[in-house]
């Protein structure tokens, strides 16, 4: 590994990089905040992906495309005389001096728990109005409903116990199986709502990221139809003009292969 002075030397060398980017190349130097703004958004999902496969080296790879964009909003930011890295950098030592009073000041912890409480608390008397305040809005859903919920429950708002949130999951799918009886649509996707969501919370209780795990079996459910879309044209076949039956026994092989 590195030593801490040539970490600090990479740093530095990837801010002169950005400096001649910004003046020499016609493309990076017509960016703003809101053009790079997708694109970061995008580097953070392959970042998410290569973490899902466990792939260090793409990791790597990902995490420097995702700090060349700090860098990046840093530098347009110098430019407006609003801020620079060091602001960037500084603001965030601060906040995490502020809100780790147990290691930085006299407050006494048992577990991480006490320490998401303190950290909820500590942000209400920054100035927040709400522990929900800073729920990104455009967050996808299922990542939305875990941290709500992560963050409710660091003030205590919480079940006790994982089978208490699993007789809600019944309860909630009760509720849904009675409005689908009833075939009214609309009350039909709420109470599916309420189903994810309770799903969602139990997920939490038993020690499980319900993003991580929905993605993992989106990649293998990926992983399994394309096994099955090459037997099918290695028979010269089309997916469509196979039966349910000879597609199954594919699938089954498929199984042994992407558990």
């Amino acid at each position: 590994m590195n030593s801490r002075k040539d970490q600090l030397a990479a740093i530095n060398r990837l801010l002169d990089i950005m400096d001649d980017l910004r003046v020499k190349c016609p493309w990076d130097r017509k960016q703003t905040l809101e053009s790079l703004r997708h694109l970061t958004i995008e580097e953070t999902y392959e970042l998410a992906d290569a973490i899902l496969e466990n792939d260090l080296s793409e990791i790597q790879k990902e995490l420097g495309d995702v700090l060349l964009h700090i860098v990046f909003y840093a530098k347009i930011g110098s430019e407006k005389n609003a801020f620079d890295i060091a602001d960037v950098a500084n603001s965030i030592c601060d906040k995490l001096i502020d809100r780790h009073p147990h290691i930085y000041g006299d407050v006494k912890v048992e577990d991480e728990n006490d320490v998401k409480r303190n950290w909820e608390q500590l942000k209400l008397k920054e100035g927040k109005s709400s522990v929900l305040e800073g729920v990104p809005k455009s967050l996808p859903a299922v990542v939305k409903a875990n941290r709500i919920q992560d963050k409710v429950a660091g003030v205590g708002f919480d079940w006790e116990q994982p089978e208490q949130v699993w007789e809600k999951v019944q309860e909630e799918l009760a509720e849904l199986n009675e409005e689908i009886a009833k075939g009214n649509q609309q009350n039909i996707e709420k109470e599916f709502g309420d189903v994810l969501f309770s799903m969602i919370n139990y997920a939490r209780f038993i020690g499980v990221n319900p993003e991580n795990a929905l993605e993992k079996t989106n990649k293998k459910f990926i992983n399994r139809f394309q096994f099955l879309e090459k037997a099918a044209k290695k028979e010269g076949k089309q997916l469509s003009e196979m039966s349910l039956a000879e597609m199954d026994l594919y699938w089954e092989k498929s199984k042994a292969l992407y558990k």
